[in-house]
């Protein structure tokens, strides 16, 4: 009889047992399914914004100063280390006073094509910068603007990586050597026009370059910002544990570099010329206060800071002068004369 209750219990326990192991099991499996796809989202997060900032993208140059009636013409020069920069030349009669132009990553000398497809990832709308080419020339004033390396029609530079200024600085150099090349510009006052990576760039440039820049009248600098300030909102928007640590891992491994290596903060202590500040304060991309310090750090005793409200998008603030010139004219026209 004892024998045939303990052969019942055991049965009884091993009935049991084998469905609570095989839904521990399951649920182990399910768990661990989970994670992984959570990993690999979060992987291919990570390393679609890291691919983009290590090599942006070409977009298409899809206006021209002549669908707002301005004659221009084609123009390329040589940025320091060799690669083939291209550009407008959009001239303004009777004229001394020249504007330097250059873009933010991955736009180009035209603006943005980002109410098409592939390129809606930043609101779904077109920046366009030929309004403001056009409100600058009526008013007076020749213009150069430019594709920086790796982007529109330039030539490919540093494998194609881009260093979010520290050799972009070479196209910004290259630009103020051509315009002093130029017979009909080369007796002309200069003022910059640098957008983001563009401003970025001319930060560095002022740093490693400061005679270049002795005579230059003034300058805007458009929502300069520092790649860190992108890739903590980024992901402390996705909530990824070690996502800024995972971001710069996998930045390092695509360019070599690390977020600290771009320090915009830092180089525009190199800034001495007159300088406007412009930034979209509700950016929904990068808090402003990165912005103020840039600002804080500007060294030159004239400078100006101006937030851009209305609106949370950061590309938003490219169309800004464009529809809403007077700020912009009226640091230009002040700073010219």
């Amino acid at each position: 009889m004892y024998r045939i209750i303990k052969a019942s219990i055991v049965a009884f326990f091993a009935l049991t047992a084998v469905p609570a192991m095989a839904q521990n099991k399951t649920e182990h499996s399910l768990q661990k399914e989970i994670k992984n796809t959570e990993e690999a989202k979060n992987d291919e997060f990570i390393n679609g914004i890291a691919e983009l900032m290590a090599h942006s993208t070409r977009t298409p140059i899809l206006r021209t100063p002549n669908e707002y009636g301005m004659i221009y013409e084609d123009i390329f020069f040589p940025a320091i280390d060799g690669v083939t920069l291209e550009g407008w030349f959009i001239p303004a009669k009777n004229s001394n006073k020249l504007i330097i132009c250059n873009h933010p990553m991955p736009a180009n000398r035209y603006g943005y094509p980002g109410h098409l497809e592939p390129w809606k990832n930043f609101g779904g709308f077109e920046v366009n910068f030929l309004p403001e080419y056009k409100i600058l020339h009526d008013a007076g004033y020749n213009i150069i603007a430019y594709d920086m390396r790796n982007h529109g029609r330039s030539g490919a530079g540093n494998g194609g990586i881009v260093g979010h200024g520290i050799v972009e600085y070479r196209d910004v150099i290259g630009s103020l050597r051509y315009a002093r090349s130029r017979p009909d510009t080369k007796d002309m006052k200069i003022a910059l026009y640098s957008r983001c990576l563009g401003a970025n760039s001319t930060f560095v440039a002022m740093e490693k370059y400061p005679e270049e820049f002795k005579n230059i009248t003034s300058m805007i600098a458009l929502q300069p910002s520092p790649p860190r300030a992108f890739v903590k909102t980024a992901m402390d928007n996705a909530k990824i544990p070690n996502g800024y640590e995972l971001f710069d891992a996998a930045l390092q491994r695509k360019t070599g570099y690390v977020l600290d290596d771009f320090r915009p903060v830092e180089n525009s202590q190199a800034d001495h010329i007159p300088t406007l500040v412009a930034q979209v304060k509700a950016d929904f991309l990068m808090p402003f206060h990165y912005v103020e310090e840039i600002y804080n750090n500007i060294s030159a005793k004239d400078k100006k800071l101006f937030w851009i409200e209305g609106t949370d998008q950061r590309f938003q603030g490219y169309n800004y002068f464009g529809q809403n010139p007077r700020v912009m004219l009226e640091w230009f026209d002040t700073h010219f004369k």
